[in-house]
């Protein structure tokens, strides 16, 4: 957790942000809005008639230390609703703010000398003195929608870094600089993985025949891994008509974010897009009758999910609105719930293992927020005694966990594990959730050993997540030089000259034939030229072919760390190279 001290210092500087964009812009021509301390500095959104360009980040940073040299105090005074509302009349998002403070909550404003002063319920340093010591870079300007809704007004949001002195600032921006080279956006797209265009949309991305390579790669091994593990695949429609999400309750809690197709007030059906696969797979449980000796029964499919995001929140493939889905889900009886739930938990982190990805997550235990009651399906003591119970689960497997209100799903609790991409930012990759709400709803029953019509506890799982976040999280990780057994081309066949073709083409056909995704270039150009654009294109092993290597039909193998291997005979390298794979080594 961030030094509190710094952080009301980022607090406090994003006032002096506020006063400086006011003093250069103008105060009728800047509304401020809200500007909040984060984990690297602070921001503050504008509502400005100016636009900002990165030309004027200097000047506003310029101005930041002049209000600073100043020293003037932060002077906190207690308002009336009324005088509030009077105060920031002609700010219609600090009205809106203003409106929504609970009547038994005081509202607290903020002055820095005669002019300037803003809602915020502080706490503060002392005076501008202050943050002399403080050491930050104003670094850029984006558009940010108010509130983060895309309905809304798009505002100015300037960003700022705020460290406590010069050394923390510098280190920490140069391994943002060393982030934005590894950074999956820009490098998929070098690397020809993927590709958006504009008149397709938003969040949909196209996936390259590399990128779409690597997909397949992880798809097959999840669900030959799963099928090891008593899972059974399904494969379900990618659209419903609304009647199915009503059972499940998706159609009230989840609507906004469905890409529905039709209208209910026209239409005699209305069908939408799938946000995700539970209410299909239950339909193969629905499929005939269910004994207690049937359980646990565990279903798996490759799912395409999609889900209305908003545009300001889409990167990449960090978050998209299709997507394809590691998802299962397990009915099974009470008895069963925590054998079954520690099992999804190892298969989740053997998958992170395998892939490299296990060393920066952490585990959130996501529960209801109670006073939000309308957002849930189940009763207060339903959902607490399933929260109980969840908790006594994790307990049990000795992981470290922390708790966040207002993060379960609607009909139940889930523990998601949670990474971090390049630039640090949180997301969660992989869930496993305890649902004892939708089984009743889709009336799924079991008959018990005492005869007796149960309704079964569901798992909602996936074992890789994301299959989009997860490939962005591999190029960030290896910067897109992935292990050998994920390369969508593992070898690159290099003749020497044109004497060298029949040899390499011989060299090749071989690599295909074992198996080993292979590419050759028999170009007429300079082989050193050859060698940086396949070293460039980050494949793993090279092979070279000349007339030394042809005349002892042998070959020179070249890794991409530019380690060079003296002749050996092709049978060597494919012992060593399969043997990568088969072990799916990560170096």
């Amino acid at each position: 957790m961030e030094n509190q001290k710094l952080m009301m210092q980022r607090h406090s500087l994003a006032h002096i942000l506020a006063n400086a964009v006011q003093n250069l812009y103008g105060k009728d021509n800047v509304k401020l809005t809200i500007g909040p301390a984060i984990n690297d500095g602070l921001y503050y959104d504008f509502d400005l008639t100016n636009n900002l360009t990165v030309s004027d980040l200097p000047k506003i940073e310029n101005e930041m230390q002049n209000i600073i040299k100043k020293g003037e105090p932060f002077v906190r005074k207690i308002l009336t609703k009324t005088e509030a509302l009077k105060l920031f009349s002609n700010n219609s998002y600090k009205i809106e703010l203003i409106n929504e403070i609970p009547e038994n909550e005081e509202i607290a404003v903020y002055y820095l000398g005669e002019e300037f002063f803003d809602l915020c319920k502080g706490p503060h340093v002392e005076t501008a003195n202050d943050l002399k010591g403080l050491a930050f870079k104003v670094i850029k300007v984006n558009g940010a929608y108010w509130r983060g809704n895309e309905k809304n007004k798009m505002l100015q949001r300037v960003y700022v870094y705020a460290f406590e002195n010069k050394k923390e600032l510098n280190v920490y921006i140069n391994k943002i600089e060393e982030a934005k080279k590894r950074d999956h956006n820009k490098l998929g797209r070098e690397l020809e993985l993927f590709t958006t265009v504009d008149y397709i949309g938003q969040g949909l991305p196209i996936m390259l025949p590399k990128g779409a390579r690597i997909l397949q790669i992880m798809q097959r091994f999840v669900e030959d891994e799963e099928q090891k593990r008593g899972y059974l695949l399904t494969k379900t429609p990618y659209i419903a008509k609304s009647d199915l999400y009503k059972i499940s309750q998706h159609w009230y809690h989840y609507r906004d974010d469905m890409f529905v197709l039709g209208d209910e007030e026209k239409d005699k059906e209305v069908f939408a897009l799938r946000p995700m696969t539970c209410p299909f797979q239950f339909q193969a449980y629905l499929n005939k009758g269910r004994s207690y000796k049937d359980l646990p029964l565990r279903y798996n499919e490759t799912s395409t999910l999609f889900r209305n995001e908003a545009s300001g929140e889409m990167h990449g493939l960090i978050r998209v609105r299709q997507f394809t889905i590691s998802e299962g889900h397990i009915a099974c009886a009470p008895n069963q719930v925590q054998e079954e739930f520690k099992n999804c938990l190892e298969l989740a982190n053997f998958m992170l293992k395998t892939l490299g990805l296990d060393e920066d997550v952490s585990y959130r235990f996501s529960k209801w927020d109670e006073s939000k009651k309308d957002k849930y399906i189940g009763s207060p003591t339903e959902w607490e005694k399933c929260q109980d119970f969840m908790k006594t689960i994790l307990d049990s497997l000795s992981i470290e966990y922390y708790e966040a209100e207002g993060e379960a799903a609607f009909y139940g609790p889930k523990l998601d594990i949670q990474i971090k991409n390049v630039f640090g930012k949180e997301d969660t990759l992989i869930t496993i959730q305890i649902d004892f709400q939708l089984a009743k709803r889709f009336n799924m029953e079991y008959t018990d050993s005492d005869g007796q019509k149960k309704n079964p506890y569901i798992i909602h799982r996936t074992s890789i997540g994301c299959y989009e976040r997860t490939l962005a999280l591999l190029i960030e990780k290896y910067a897109g030089a992935f292990p050998v057994w994920l390369s969508p081309i593992q070898v690159k066949v290099l003749s020497l000259s044109e004497r060298n073709e029949d040899y390499a083409k011989q060299i090749f056909e071989n690599l295909v034939k074992e198996n080993i995704r292979a590419e050759l270039d028999i170009r007429n150009e300079k082989l050193g030229y050859k060698i940086r654009e396949a070293l460039n294109d980050k494949i793993p092993y090279l092979i070279i072919v000349g007339d030394e290597e042809q005349n002892n039909n042998k070959i020179t193998v070249r890794g991409r760390k530019n380690q060079s291997l003296s002749m050996i005979e092709l049978k060597e390298f494919l012992n060593k190279i399969k043997n990568e794979i088969k072990t799916k080594e990560l170096n």
